[in-house]
């Protein structure tokens, strides 16, 4: 089989029920197999599966291992020449494999590609989670072709040429498989929340390309598994970013943006506590003393990304400071932080 679409399921039977049909319908079986694995599900999902879905391959895991873990340990039992990791809240359109496939196949240094993400619930607008494919600033703040900070633009058409990212969206990003095995795959120790982005830095780094073919779209409702606004949410992105900062950043950048970062992060634990959001607080001091507890642990992960890099600067990190550019110059869209690179 060329490829395997994978669903990572956790308790998940409504959105399996309401998502699964798309994918299975506009997944054409001489092409790819469609494979569910199961985090350790405690709700009726793997017998809904077996009964609703007899040609869909299961992988039944032990116990809920996260995101990250999760598909690390399912990409182990695939044999296929492309994984897709596919969110379970995620609408397939017809022909969504096809201009993926074609990127992949055509040009052997494009490790992985992302479709375009719209969003589920206003069809009409970018899905938050990838949109048209990540950037990143110099002080490890992702966003979007679509999507910066909290802004999303609708889709008028603009970001439709296929173009360079440094990260393309987990929700549904289409892989090489033996590539994802060779760089490590996700970081198990994130668990979940921007595991994807970090995978990408390091195939960035060492020379692979991403890009985002917008021939290609899905409908993403995101937010399926945490809520926004939940303090372990908060803690795992501001802990996780930290960690995926420290991992991947050269020397020359590091000690000037970890300063600077230090206080954003307390900045950002301020403005939550002002804004009646304690708990969250909370998650971001909690965050931060967890990232000083692992980064032992991780320097000889960074001193080994480092040695293999051989792209430095990557072109798709800013050289700049997105919150500046948002907060202080207006600039909320990515077309009017990047003007130059709209088309490529």
């Amino acid at each position: 089989m060329k490829v395997s679409v994978i669903l990572l399921n956790w308790n998940g039977r409504k959105l399996l029920e309401k998502f699964l049909p798309s994918v299975v319908a506009h997944t054409p079986s001489d092409v790819a197999e469609v494979v569910v694995a199961d985090n350790g599900s405690t709700d009726d999902s793997v017998a809904m599966l077996r009964e609703r879905f007899p040609g869909v391959r299961l992988i039944l895991l032990d116990r809920n291992y996260g995101f990250a873990e999760g598909y690390n340990r399912a990409i182990e039992q695939t044999t296929a020449e492309y994984t897709v990791l596919l969110n379970t809240d995620v609408e397939v359109t017809p022909g969504w494999l096809t201009a993926p496939l074609e990127e992949l196949d055509a040009d052997a240094s494009v490790a992985a590609v992302q479709p375009k993400l719209l969003s589920r619930r206003d069809r009409s607008f970018f899905e938050y989670a990838g949109a048209a494919g990540g950037w990143i600033d110099r002080y490890g703040y992702p966003f979007c072709r679509g999507r910066v900070l909290s802004v999303v633009e609708e889709d008028r058409g603009q970001y439709d040429t296929p173009a360079d990212i440094l990260w393309a969206s987990g929700a549904c990003l289409f892989i090489r498989t033996n590539v994802y095995r060779r760089v490590g795959g996700l970081d198990a120790r994130f668990f979940a929340h921007q595991e994807e982005i970090d995978l990408c830095w390091r195939l960035r780094s060492r020379g692979y390309r991403l890009r985002c073919t917008p021939q290609s779209v899905v409908f993403h409702v995101g937010g399926g598994t945490l809520h926004t606004e939940s303090p372990y949410k908060t803690f795992l992105n501001f802990r996780n970013n930290l960690l995926m900062i420290y991992k991947n950043l050269p020397d020359r950048e590091l000690p000037r943006v970890m300063r600077l970062r230090r206080v954003l992060d307390y900045f950002a634990a301020l403005h939550f506590l002002l804004t009646g959001h304690a708990k969250n607080a909370l998650a971001v001091v909690r965050a931060r003393r967890e990232f000083r507890r692992l980064r032992p642990a991780y320097t000889p992960v960074r001193v080994e990304n480092l040695r293999l890099s051989t792209l430095d600067p990557i072109p798709e990190q800013m050289n700049r400071s997105l919150l500046a550019a948002f907060y202080f110059k207006g600039q909320k869209q990515f077309d009017q932080l990047m003007p130059c690179r709209i088309k490529n």
